[in-house]
């Protein structure tokens, strides 16, 4: 009893928080600027244009629903593409709730209707992140060839100032302690508590070297290019909903996703506050990038974020709501 409600009062704390990020980054993206311009440019938005970044953000689910069959395959676990999809489905709305919660709930839900030990899908998710940060990386590889400017106007505007040194030693420590890790871990088998953490850390390991014994690597590939493909046209279409953004070229497009993407890592609920913030930043920097108005992009970052994110929290809730029954329907006991 005491450890459940340890447990409430650890995830009571959790959402306020997020709750309490979410809230001071949005006061700050809208501070400053002309609300009757933003809500203006609302109105004259063509939905049709969201309607079809919607149904690449619904694709998006699928494709990422398929590569994830091709990572659990090799461990011997073979399950069936819509229970892959419920848990993934599942998995982003408990991120609604509680910040990066999804990762442990989708391998909990996948474990109730196929029965693949957790440990061993959560190690497919961490990797299934490596791989995303790679795409990420390429999209800002990109984006730093052909839109270098509004980088580095993003990055002034920001106020961003990472630390060399401190992010190296935290690297440095990363390493170190993972060879400690596997050097030591035999040694402290002895204590059942730290046996079953040593268990569940392989388990991962294990995940993470599945894609090392993939034997559909061309698919794997293909299913990740369409997810990022997905995530782009998602995010870029809904430019041409707002008349003064309909001229935004491919590279524009790609500024926006790593922008976006970006903020939507800050741990805050559903990414409010952090995705507008990051929108307004990247807009102002595009806009100053072509000599315009610095201001006038703030609030059409805006207006796109009001727009793109109510969109995104929309697509999971529906897909995440529709998960629980089938979910339930497909469980196994």
């Amino acid at each position: 009893m005491e450890e459940k409600k340890s447990a409430a009062f650890k995830n009571a704390v959790t959402v306020l928080v997020s709750l309490l990020i979410a809230g001071l980054f949005l006061w700050l993206a809208l501070r400053g600027l002309d609300y009757e311009k933003i809500k203006s440019s609302l109105k004259k938005a063509n939905y049709f244009w969201v309607a079809a970044a919607a149904v690449f953000g619904i694709s998006a689910y699928w494709f990422r629903a398929i590569r994830w069959n091709l990572l659990l395959e090799p461990m011997g676990h073979k399950i069936s593409n819509s229970n892959s999809l419920w848990s993934i489905s599942f998995g982003y709305l408990m991120n609604l709730t509680i910040p990066r919660s999804g990762e442990v709930a989708r391998s909990t839900a996948l474990y109730g209707v196929e029965k693949v030990p957790v440990d061993k899908s959560f190690g497919t998710i961490i990797l299934e992140r490596v791989i995303d940060l790679i795409c990420m990386m390429i999209f800002l590889g990109l984006t730093l060839v052909f839109k270098f400017e509004a980088i580095k106007s993003f990055y002034i505007n920001s106020g961003f100032q990472p630390n060399p040194l401190l992010f190296s030693a935290l690297f440095i420590a990363g390493i170190l302690g993972i060879a400690l890790f596997f050097k030591f871990k035999e040694n402290f088998r002895r204590f059942s508590f730290i046996s079953k953490i040593i268990d569940f850390i392989d388990g991962i390991f294990e995940g993470l070297k599945s894609v090392f014994k993939l034997k559909q690597k061309s698919k794997f590939i293909l299913y990740t290019a369409c997810i990022w493909i997905c995530y782009f046209f998602a995010s870029y279409l809904v430019c041409f909903a707002l008349p003064e953004t309909s001229n935004f070229t491919l590279a524009d497009g790609c500024f926006i996703l790593v922008v976006g993407t970006l903020g939507m890592i800050i741990p805050a609920s559903g990414g409010i506050g952090a995705f507008n913030l990051a929108m307004k930043f990247g807009f102002m920097a595009l806009f100053i990038s072509m000599g315009k108005d610095a201001t006038a992009g703030a609030e059409l970052g805006l207006a796109y974020s009001f727009i793109t994110l109510p969109l995104q929290i929309l697509i999971m809730l529906v897909m995440g709501l529709i998960s629980i029954p089938m979910l339930a329907r497909n469980r196994k006991i």
